[in-house]
């Protein structure tokens, strides 16, 4: 027997009520909760980062700085960046919450080495401002899907970091959310130390998709984008599978390397 993934569907109209009212009144509640920011330790009622923090690690995406069309790095000037001028990527623009510098690298730190579970939520509703700020809160029906994480990775972790955020991701924007929709084909190296062309060879044939996706709009999650290889590599095999669009949503990006 076939299960369909949960989502909010047009025939279900007091469930595709009842949770944004819910997460609405729950806001209100941890609004009148004292909490500390995450960062520096002051007043942050109602969230895990104060006012003055969250400006500081979304800063530079909310100025103008010109970027990449496609994979939202940042630029001298308008166009496309080196790599997508050389090679179109097969994922079709990019979407990140922050770049990847001091203060919202200590964020990512903290989720993935430091384990703080608690934080995919409040990054998540940092990606999903980062959404409506470029317009690109696309429709209902667009599937989010965590990049996998390696049989290594979840060793060591207990948990994917992309999965959480893409988890709490779904609940904002009433979005649903595959998050075994990709599997990996082999184990991969370990991007972090990798070289350029080194990430770009190992990303090949990584990513396997199995089920047919004719026309979906798919929203692919991960925490960092550095050469984007990961995820021109997963949007290759999300479009094979019939997938109409497919865009990158990520917390940070990292700069030129």
């Amino acid at each position: 027997m076939n299960h369909m993934p949960y989502r909010c569907e047009p025939s279900q109209p007091t469930q595709a009520l009842f949770w944004p009212r819910l997460r609405k009144q729950w806001r209100r509640v941890l609004a009148s909760v004292p909490a500390h920011c995450v960062l520096c330790g002051n007043s942050a009622s109602g969230g895990a980062l104060c006012t003055y923090c969250e400006h500081a690690v979304t800063r530079s995406m909310r100025q103008a700085t010109p970027r990449c069309r496609l994979c939202a790095l940042a630029l001298d000037g308008a166009g496309s960046c080196p790599d997508c001028a050389l090679r179109t990527p097969s994922f079709d623009h990019v979407v990140a919450a922050f770049d990847y510098a001091a203060p919202g690298d200590l964020l990512v730190h903290q989720l993935k080495v430091d384990r703080r579970y608690g934080h995919a939520n409040m990054l998540a509703c940092l990606l999903a401002d980062a959404l409506r700020r470029a317009g690109s809160i696309g429709p209902a029906a667009t599937i989010l899907v965590p990049v996998p994480a390696s049989p290594a990775a979840l060793r060591k972790r207990g948990f994917n970091p992309a999965a959480e955020v893409a988890r709490c991701l779904a609940a904002e924007l009433q979005w649903p959310c595959r998050p075994r929709l990709l599997t990996r084909t082999r184990e991969g190296r370990k991007q972090t130390h990798l070289a350029r062309a080194e990430r770009v060879h190992s990303a090949r044939h990584l990513y396997h998709c199995p089920q047919q996706l004719q026309g979906a709009s798919v929203a692919v999650v991960d925490d960092v984008l550095t050469t984007g290889s990961t995820l021109h590599s997963i949007a290759q095999v999300l479009k094979q599978a019939g997938a109409a669009t497919v865009t990158g949503l990520v917390l940070a990006r990292t700069p030129y390397r």
